[in-house]
């Protein structure tokens, strides 16, 4: 076999070449520790260090995550904390209030304090963020949570939306508290109602409050079931409840149906309900003959209904007042989380579930009769003649929850009142401090919890980030185990490729000085 010079000079050539980028390549590596470059070095190391760097970025995000969740959610907290701190001092005002010594005076100092912390609460509901996003929003963060009406009551304009951030590959959590949870859930202890059907003529004899819901599980189960009732007074130390099936229920009421006409602060305790009874007999009175035949209903509040036009109507008629016209149509039909009332023309129209979208079906049409319109046994009264197009905004309000800021507003305008020289406007004070005392201890009830979910998921957090950080460091075990190599298998390696390229360098010199003419 014969080998050409210029072959033989091109296969040393390019021995020595790859021997050579071979050294500097494991010098490389004994400098910097990196075995795995490109993909050629290690297809499946590569592919692996691929997935392991995309999960490490995933966890550097879930840590970004972490740090505004807990942020968002201690701002949340620090307010939550003071508006708990104000309900404090207006409970402690409401319970001063209700002192036998304290004069008109005294009521109305309270009452310009209770003022000034409703306007507090005012601010603090409407907290913004660092962000100039409102805290209590929900999704709406542009919106402010909570409005003054014309009448001095409060209304919420936020939603129920939970801002969820991803702290984990299977763990999202809301990075924020809606005033929906924290303030609009506190139950109202002022859900029932009395009213004097027999004497016609009120005679001052026997005041009986509207009463206050103590027990709410009862209430819903046992008092919603047989109302109206019928409290009749029999004498003036007998009374009997007859329920709407004319059942006497009197054996369910406090001391079954008896009570002391001198108490000074008697009461009836019946199904979850507490109320004041005040007997005030004039002089001359057989207590019997004046006390046996004043009657009253007692029955759950009706639900308010109340419509405001759409920004967008191109016409000014607006929504004057709603009654419910048909009690069992509503009952049955009507829903309870607000409707819109939308005028396809100018004398028809179609009720719609809230929130209306393009895929929402009406409830309930029907035509104007005159400036009226009833859908779902509901009558809407309107101030003029509606454009088609026109739509309106129904909210139902069932009297189950009421916010903090109403509470205080309701509690303010009693002890304005005067009652130095008026019992029955005392007695009527009494009750309406008492529905105040429970709505703020519901109120405030309704604030822990939210403080309380907001730990809840701080502690979720802690734990997802210790989870996170274990999770990061396997990950930067298992990239480097890949990606750097053995120093001492690599100093072998370099010292045996070093050898190699010098005994390929010797050869190459002797080979190349052979020839045929040194043998001649």
């Amino acid at each position: 076999m014969r080998i050409s010079t210029s072959q033989f000079y091109n296969t040393s050539s390019a021995n020595y070449q790859r021997g050579f980028s071979n050294v500097v390549k494991t010098q490389q590596e004994s400098s910097d520790g990196i075995r795995v470059r490109t993909a050629a070095d290690d297809p499946v190391g590569a592919s692996r260090l691929l997935q392991l760097e995309q999960q490490q970025n995933m966890l550097d995000q879930y840590k970004s995550n972490i740090t505004n969740v807990r942020n968002s959610l201690s701002t949340s907290e620090s307010t939550l904390d003071a508006i708990g701190k104000v309900l404090q001092r207006v409970n402690e005002l409401a319970i001063s209030s209700g002192n036998a010594g304290f004069t008109d005076a005294d009521r109305k100092a309270n009452a310009d304090e209770l003022g000034s912390l409703e306007e507090q609460l005012f601010s603090l509901m409407n907290s913004k963020d660092e962000n100039g996003k409102y805290l209590f929003s929900g999704s709406k963060g542009d919106t402010p949570p909570y409005v003054r009406n014309a009448d001095g009551t409060y209304s919420y304009q936020g939603d129920q939306g939970q801002l969820k951030l991803q702290v984990g590959d299977m763990l999202s959590l809301a990075a924020n508290e809606t005033g929906f949870d924290a303030f609009e859930q506190a139950l109202n202890t002022s859900r029932s109602q009395t009213t004097l059907t027999a004497p016609a003529v009120d005679d001052g004899r026997v005041s009986l409050s509207n009463g206050q819901v103590s027990g709410s599980a009862t209430f819903n189960d046992r008092f919603r079931s047989g109302e109206p009732y019928r409290v009749e007074f029999l004498s003036s130390t007998q009374y009997r409840i007859l329920d709407s099936g004319n059942n006497d229920v009197t054996l369910e009421a406090s001391q079954g149906g008896t009570y002391n006409p001198n108490a000074e602060n008697g009461s009836i305790s019946f199904r979850g309900v507490d109320l004041r009874l005040k007997i005030t007999l004039q002089p001359g009175d057989n207590p019997d003959a004046a006390i046996a035949g004043h009657t009253f209903n007692l029955s759950s509040k009706p639900d308010a209904i109340a419509g405001s036009r759409s920004p967008g109507n191109t016409s000014g008629t607006q929504v004057n007042n709603a009654t419910i016209s048909n009690q069992a149509q509503y009952n049955a039909s009507f829903p309870g989380g607000g409707a819109v009332l939308k005028f396809t023309s100018a004398t028809d129209f179609e009720l719609y579930a809230a929130p209306l979208t393009d895929n929402s079906r009406p409830i309930s049409t029907g035509t104007l009769a005159g400036n009226t319109a009833t859908a779902s046994g509901v009558s809407f009264q309107l101030s003029g003649a509606p454009n088609a197009g026109d739509s309106f905004a129904i909210k139902v309000d069932t009297h189950q929850n009421q916010n903090m800021l109403n509470t205080i507003g309701q509690l303010r305008t009693a002890l304005s009142v005067p009652m130095d020289s008026d019992p029955k406007a005392r007695q009527n004070f009494l009750a309406s401090l008492d529905s105040a005392i429970g709505n703020i201890a519901s109120a405030t009830n309704q604030v822990s919890s939210s403080i309380s979910a907001i730990g809840g998921r701080g502690a979720a957090l802690d734990v997802q980030a210790e989870t996170n950080e274990a999770l990061g460091n396997e990950n930067a075990k298992t990239q480097s185990s890949i990606r750097e190599s053995d120093p001492a298998t690599v100093m072998l390696r370099l010292q045996m490729q070093t050898n190699m390229l010098q005994a390929s360098l010797q050869s190459y010199a002797k080979i190349a000085g052979l020839s045929l003419v040194n043998y001649i």
